[in-house]
């Protein structure tokens, strides 16, 4: 051998030097004992895991049903939805990502050994029962911690005082159950909190994240929807000045819709139907002009419909059914010239519907003005118009006259009522 370069490696171990002779005659024996030496030198690196035993061992411990393919090396930084914090000689589990893998049974509490996790994806799963109660506690460093689509039950975890990293909390489509609390701490880092579709009850926890003495402007999604809160909507929620999606639909609240939403000028979605909220709903409502879903149906709001509702010209779901509306269809309504859905039936609604002109709405899917008082002859003919319409319901009025045969322009129409 002439010429031996192992520079620039992690070799480690003790270094034998081989005596080559050089000539042909032991050319044969020189290159096995050169094959022998390096193989000396690989055996201590494989026994140099590259991530920590603490978190190899946790990992293992949680014994996910069926088996995630971690077998296959020693180092679980390279197994399937694990990442490694790279700059570290520890090389401790930052990420486990492990979304719509059928993975079921219970999240055991060694998740809780993963001190240094910053995100946590489980979603869309089957797991089931409680999590474990020091969760938070341990797991301090969270950033992004979603559990949705799982059947996990039983109380939520008590936020730690350390929890003071959490941006993305969602628990939705869970049967959590009990009251929620969240520290001062822990709701103002949170950007997203969903716990939407639970069975969580009492006290509705706007206050803990929107209240006048406090200034979460990082709080952009707040979804409550299906669940069993109670309460009225508290004040302060104008605190949460970026709220872009506020949900709390489906649950038991009560009292009316404070003015203090109108302040939410990055609004985009408004939930809040299938609650006991009553009340006219303010004229204010259209400072929210970026609101494309306003739904509202199934509460006891009264009064006329805001005579200034066109201003909302982003909007593209208006539902407003089932409550106790009265007045005619504003007309400024055609300027919200990006409307697929109008939903106002079970109300009190009245006038000349076919005065009204439906020819600004080309992108109307739906329309459901069913079980009003709206008068009229035949259907108005600017309804033709909309090409997009796939469901007309305007049963249970006080229409006559005849359909026109133009209404076989509606291509895409499958659903059409018009009985009394």
């Amino acid at each position: 051998m002439h010429v031996l370069k192992i520079g620039n490696n992690n070799f480690n171990g003790m270094a034998f030097i081989i005596k080559m002779k050089h000539n042909k005659a032991s050319a044969s024996s020189n290159y096995n004992k050169l094959f022998l030496f390096f193989g000396f030198l690989l055996l201590p690196c494989s026994a140099s895991a590259a991530c920590a035993q603490v978190d190899h061992a946790s990992l293992l411990s949680l014994a996910f049903k069926p088996p995630l393919n971690w077998f296959s090396s020693t180092d679980c930084c390279s197994w399937e939805g694990v990442s490694c914090q790279q700059d570290d000689d520890d090389h401790r589990v930052v990420r486990l990502w492990l979304p719509w893998r059928r993975l079921s049974g219970v999240i055991s509490p060694s998740i809780t050994n993963l001190t240094h996790l910053t995100h946590l994806n489980l979603s869309h799963n089957s797991f089931s029962g409680p999590l474990p109660n020091d969760l938070f506690s341990s797991l301090s460093r969270l950033q992004v911690l979603d559990l949705s689509y799982n059947s996990l039950t039983s109380h939520l975890p008590v936020f730690s005082s350390k929890t003071t990293r959490l941006e993305t909390l969602d628990l939705s489509r869970n049967l959590f159950n009990g009251s929620i609390v969240v520290p001062a701490a822990a709701a103002a880092t949170l950007t997203t909190f969903n716990v939407r579709k639970n069975n969580f009850a009492g006290s509705n926890p706007i206050s803990f994240f929107c209240n006048n003495g406090s200034d979460h402007t990082s709080l952009t999604i707040l979804d409550l929807s299906f669940n069993k809160f109670t309460g009225e909507i508290p004040p302060g929620l104008g605190a949460c000045s970026k709220l872009q999606v506020f949900g709390a639909g489906f649950n038991n609240l009560s009292g009316y819709l404070p003015d203090e939403v109108f302040d939410l000028a990055d609004l985009e979605e408004l939930y809040l139907p299938g609650n006991r909220l009553s009340g006219h709903i303010g004229k204010g409502i259209v400072l929210l002009t970026k609101l494309k879903i306003l739904e509202l149906s199934s509460n006891k709001f009264s009064g006329p419909i805001p005579s200034n509702v066109g201003k909302l010209s982003r909007l593209e779901n208006l539902l407003l059914s089932s409550n106790n509306f009265t007045g005619h269809l504003p007309p400024s309504l055609t300027n919200c010239t990006n409307l697929s859905t109008l939903i106002l039936r079970f109300n009190h609604l009245t006038g000349d519907l076919s005065a009204f002109n439906f020819t600004t709405l080309p992108r109307l899917t739906m329309l459901d003005l069913g079980n009003n008082n709206f008068t009229g002859g035949e259907l108005p003919q600017s309804l033709y118009s909309c090409k997009s319409l796939k469901a007309i319901r305007l049963a249970n009025n006080q229409l006559t006259g005849q359909i026109s045969p133009e209404i076989v322009a509606l291509k895409s129409l499958s659903f059409l009522s018009l009985s009394l």
